[in-house]
């Protein structure tokens, strides 16, 4: 296969898992109503799953490392399309949470194998056009997320828009033919992975505990506290497991990751704050799929915008540039949920999509340029882990707090971490790869 068209087979995929959140999140309050639980609690469906997406996301690169892109890649694309069919008859709330998390643990194969694979097979402008490809397909489809929700859950309820990735199993025969199976035959530092798995959760379950209530607030801080000194532990007696040391200790990598985590932390709060909003108001879920029609436009020529500014600014200009705009995103968002705007609110998720169209790629570029290349698929993974994870606090603090402080005031606080991360970027020196500029100097 060409590597034009296994892009975009690729980029297919990658949309796919983000209709995973997007054309859900449009359905909440349906499927709320039909389970009879509240909306608070059905945003679990996006942190559960986008808590499963980062940390199993680091975790299909070590296992291809050992095996070889396509068990894992193929594994995880069934387990994504098993999720979704899952989530779609689950009968109760408890099934469909076990069958997100299992989605999302699938869903996680897809970035980092889908790179991996165009890079094992590609080199130089091919495989930069290829990967191109990739994003923009992906953004595509994921902005058309919400409005495919929309309209298949009008068509057959919120179980057919959770269904929607399901199709992905159409791309298993070309992903088993075109991957390779040649792996180092090292082994995975599974309890690594376990403990990494063990404090994220903590950490969203404590965000998420003014909704989730008392048990899940206690079990949160019970993960965090035996989690995070696990963790830490575990990074000491293998160095070279789960979390390698001397990625987690590089301070572009560390820098990098945590500045732009705030941004998916952006996007995901308003993929779910928007809806919400909107479903406040009465408002249908294919309705408020057209008013994000378009971040699908701006999710199209995104790939092209990051191009243009990592090439003039590079990467870490690039990231002081996304996290400003996901500040505003917020705040024009929240203001369109306080004085009920859907153009304000619009406006609000268009502009966190161009900060995630460029602060993804743009973190990819600074990390990737911060290590040698042995280390540039483990150092690619964490990054991608925290980055991640970022997701799923935007997520759980919308989630979260909506109910207790309204949309616009859990859209307020999220503010807190694009800030945060743009004083973490300003505040360190560039390393190797970054560029001196105007935010810092190499001397």
């Amino acid at each position: 296969m060409s590597p034009g068209r296994l892009a975009v087979l690729l980029g297919l995929l990658l949309g796919l898992a983000g209709t995973s959140t997007s054309a859900v999140t449009v359905a909440l309050p349906q499927l709320a109503r039909e389970l009879g639980i509240a909306t608070s609690t059905a945003a679990w469906t996006i942190t559960g799953y986008a808590v499963a997406l980062a940390v199993a996301t680091p975790t299909h690169g070590r296992i291809a490392d050992t095996v070889g892109i396509r068990i894992p890649l193929c594994a995880g694309v069934a387990m994504l399309s098993a999720g979704a069919v899952a989530s779609s008859l689950a009968p109760n709330f408890a099934v469909l949470m076990v069958s997100r998390v299992l989605q999302g643990a699938g869903a996680a194969a897809v970035p980092v194998l889908g790179t991996a694979l165009i890079s094992a097979r590609w080199e130089g402008a091919r495989r930069s056009a290829a990967l191109g490809r990739i994003a923009g397909v992906a953004a595509t489809l994921s902005a058309l997320g919400p409005l495919l929700g929309g309209a298949l859950a009008e068509l057959g309820g919120w179980r057919l828009a959770i269904a929607l990735p399901a199709v992905g199993v159409l791309a298993l025969p070309v992903l088993w033919r075109a991957a390779p199976s040649a792996g180092t035959g090292d082994r995975i530092d599974l309890p690594g992975a376990l403990l990494v798995a063990m404090a994220a959760t903590g950490a969203v379950l404590t965000i998420q505990s003014p909704s989730a209530g008392v048990v899940a607030g206690l079990l949160g801080v019970g993960l965090l506290v035996v989690g995070v000194p696990a963790v830490a532990a575990r990074v000491r007696a293998r160095p070279d497991g789960f979390l390698p040391r001397p990625i987690i200790t590089n301070p572009t990598v560390l820098r990098s990751a945590f500045a732009t985590a705030a941004i998916p932390a952006c996007w995901f709060a308003l993929l779910l704050g928007v809806p919400i909003a909107l479903a406040s108001r009465g408002w249908s879920p294919w309705q408020t799929g057209l008013v994000l029609i378009p971040a699908a436009v701006v999710g199209f020529v995104s790939p092209r915008i990051a191009r243009t500014l990592l090439g003039r600014l590079g990467p870490r200009r690039s990231i002081a540039l996304a996290c400003p705009a996901a500040v505003v995103a917020l705040l024009v968002a929240a203001l369109g949920s306080a004085i009920g705007s859907a153009a304000l609110l619009a406006v609000g998720i268009t502009l966190s999509t161009i900060a995630f169209g460029v602060g993804q790629p743009a973190m990819i570029a600074a990390v990737g340029a911060a290590v040698p290349a042995p280390q540039r698929g483990v150092a690619l993974g964490v990054a991608t882990l925290v980055f991640l994870t970022g997701a799923s606090v935007g997520a759980a603090l919308v989630g979260g707090l909506a109910t207790v402080l309204g949309v616009p005031g859990a859209l307020c606080l999220v503010v807190a971490l694009p800030v945060a991360g743009l004083v973490t970027l300003l505040l360190g020196r560039p390393g190797p790869g970054e560029r001196p500029d105007a935010f810092g100097s190499a001397a």
